[in-house]
């Protein structure tokens, strides 16, 4: 997952806005094979857990609670793309499509009982993804590096 937070963001698919939001966290999701529930579980608790707001000192130290952020998540399968033989990218990686839908569902509702407000875009979509990183601040959140 690539995490930014940003002071605004939208998602749009078709001409039509599915998700928009302003302060908070752009999530670009993905899941490979071998990822399942408590994956889900550990990612949205540090990501819900995390402290990368500015606080009146300038420190990051203030979580997406502290400053009534939302996030707005999209599904990005490219994450595990595999660049290393040819131009064109491998995605043997990625979870299978149904399998990984279902997953990003989860995700979200994981992250909605934590009591945090998330826009999604479309799963599978074609997707038109506009932001304002502030910072920048930008994070990778791998679940193997995850306690």
């Amino acid at each position: 997952m690539v995490l930014q937070r940003v002071k605004e963001a939208e998602v749009e698919v078709e001409g039509k806005i599915t998700g928009q939001i302003n302060q908070g966290y752009l999530l670009l999701v993905g899941f490979t094979q071998g990822d399942d529930l408590l994956t889900i579980e550990k990612v949205a608790k540090k990501i819900s857990e995390l402290r990368i707001f500015r606080d009146e000192n300038d420190k990051m130290n203030k979580s997406i609670f502290d400053i009534n952020g939302k996030i707005l998540s999209v599904s990005q399968f490219t994450l595990y793309a595999d660049i290393k033989k040819g131009r064109r990218p491998g995605f043997e990686k990625a979870m299978n499509y149904k399998e990984a839908e279902n997953y990003y569902k989860l995700f979200n509702e994981e992250l909605r009982k934590r009591n945090i407000e998330v826009e999604e875009g479309v799963f599978g979509g074609d997707m038109t993804v506009s932001l304002v990183n502030e910072g920048p601040v930008t994070i990778i959140v791998d679940s193997e590096d995850l306690v």
